[in-house]
């Protein structure tokens, strides 16, 4: 395994940031995270919420977006190893992967509307 290991912590962080960049050149759905996270984000920040709060939806989309990264990888594999066949336990695998994403997702958006929620309505009342 020495043979694939990098030599330095430059070049792997550059393996890495290769990844990053391939994730979001080849696929839709993590941009689409990506852009949604980033204008919740924004959001946040302008409603002023508490850096604890702001932290969570931080952390939320973070997850969704390394759900998303994680699925794209099972999908990759899938592919490589069943090619062009089609076979029930890579469609059941693809699936799974698919429902970690929506899983997260949601999660994402309950977090996300009970903080900015709590806001508006101690704005409010």
């Amino acid at each position: 395994m020495r043979k694939f290991q990098s030599k330095s912590f430059a070049r792997s962080a550059l393996h890495a940031l290769n990844g990053l960049r391939l994730v979001f050149k080849t696929q839709r759905n993590f941009r689409k995270h990506l852009v949604i996270g980033t204008i919740l984000i924004i959001i946040a920040i302008c409603m002023k919420l508490s850096p604890m709060a702001l932290c969570m939806i931080i952390l939320v989309n973070a997850i969704v977006l390394i759900c998303e990264l994680l699925n794209s990888i099972i999908e990759f594999v899938i592919d490589a190893y069943y090619k062009t066949k089609w076979a029930r336990l890579a469609k059941m695998s693809k699936d799974m992967g698919a429902g970690v994403v929506l899983l997260s997702s949601v999660m994402a958006i309950l977090i996300t509307s009970i903080l900015v929620g709590s806001k508006i309505y101690t704005n409010i009342y």
